[in-house]
């Protein structure tokens, strides 16, 4: 059989990267017994810890901070070198100096969410009650849970009002429960390609990539650690499957077509023949280097959970009644996974709620990941709303 992740495993392997989540190259910050985080499933999490990085200055008058919410397999290096990777910012095209989210004006936070796995408190960093790592002794998270978290640290910043929230996918849902549960400090959010609820299908996509990495023999019922392994196999492959999720059709073929991969004829073996097939199988081996698999487990369940009409009664607009916030949705022709309806559903309830709420569907083929590409419309979407935003706060001069 063919290895197609060949990584030896190694118990150093796995003893480093809980290093790096307990101890992140990034800002952390630890809140104590005295300051424990409630969670939906019941469970009181103390002590925890949140990792996150700033860019740009706080202003005196603490009016100029944004906060950005990272997606499911993003984390708080939106604009920096990445310390695994070594690669750019996720967000490096829409943040820094002079960008759309330009931050020689603005204040930009962005947090490691709680569940994740590079510095804030989840599966893979240490439990402080027993000194090993958590496992799924971790408590289930929502993401209202994730919020809760952010606004523990927004407070621990002293920062009061937020000038606006931002985020694409998981993060956009994190928008829009940041709009619903602090209304009054948020001044504008800037939720993109995302929904208030999951689908049907979206949760059965998360499934098979959950099952996936349960069914690596490595995963060790979810205590992979304590045996020195990695489920290194079966987190490919669920990076593989949801990957696919996050293109569409016209793009890959656009990108790859039937084109084979470095031959002239097939193998006729199950080698990676066609190119579509080895990038997929690169996005698996590199995911699975910087991304843990009890993570990946917990962040998509906590997707899976979020439903803000039934929070409210089943009445979405109740979520968004009376909100002073100033919205800007933003959604893409060619993303299936969180198709245009989700958006002006979202605009609909907001309407409904008497919210003052800007609409903008981008025709690209990029698909779902169009958000995190160059897609210069949605450059200058992010930036007039801001802009606009700014000038109603005083933050930018009008004319």
């Amino acid at each position: 059989m063919v290895n197609l992740y060949p990584v030896p495993s190694q118990r150093a392997d796995v003893q480093e990267r809980v290093r790096e989540a307990d101890h992140p190259s990034s800002h952390v910050v630890t809140f104590g017994a005295d300051q424990p985080l409630q969670l939906d499933c019941g469970i009181a999490l103390s002590p925890f810890q949140i990792a996150y990085q700033t860019y740009g200055e706080l202003n005196a008058e603490r009016t100029n901070a944004i906060l950005i919410c990272h997606a499911l397999t993003g984390d708080q290096h939106v604009a920096n070198t990445h310390p695994v990777t070594g690669k750019g910012g996720w967000w490096d095209t829409l943040v820094g100096p002079g960008l759309p989210i330009d931050t020689d004006r603005y204040f930009v936070i962005c947090s490691n969410v709680i569940g994740g796995c590079m510095g804030s408190s989840g599966p893979f960093s240490t439990n402080p009650q027993t000194g090993q790592v958590w496992g799924l002794d971790f408590p289930f998270i929502t993401i209202p849970d994730m919020v809760r978290a952010q606004a523990m640290l927004i407070d621990h910043l002293g920062i009061e009002t937020l000038f606006c929230v931002a985020g694409g996918s998981m993060g956009g849902m994190q928008v829009l429960q940041w709009a619903s549960a602090y209304p009054q400090r948020v001044f504008s959010a800037l939720p993109v390609a995302c929904s208030t609820r999951h689908s049907a299908q979206n949760i059965a996509f998360h499934e098979v990539g959950r099952q996936a990495v349960m069914a690596d023999p490595e995963w060790k019922g979810g205590r992979y650690f304590a045996e020195g392994t990695r489920p290194r196999r079966g987190l490919a492959v669920a990076r593989m499957a949801a990957h696919i999720t996050y293109l569409s059709d016209p793009a890959l073929h656009r990108k790859f077509g039937r084109r084979l991969q470095d031959r002239e004829v097939p193998t006729f073996s199950f080698d990676a023949d066609f190119e579509v097939e080895s990038y997929l199988r690169h996005q698996g081996s590199s995911f699975v280097e910087r991304f843990d698999a009890n993570s990946y487990l917990y962040l998509t369940r906590a997707m899976d959970y979020l439903d803000l009409a039934a929070d409210h009664d089943g009445v979405l607009a109740e979520a968004f009644r009376n909100t002073r916030t100033r919205f800007c949705v933003v959604s893409f022709t060619s993303d299936w996974l969180f198709p245009t309806t989700e958006s002006r559903a979202i605009v609909h309830a907001l309407n409904a709620g008497g919210a003052r709420v800007s609409f903008a569907e981008i025709e690209t083929d990029k698909g779902h990941d169009a958000f995190l590409l160059d897609v210069p419309e949605f450059f200058d979407i992010v930036r007039a709303f801001l802009d606009s935003g700014g000038a109603a706060r005083g933050l930018i001069r009008k004319g």
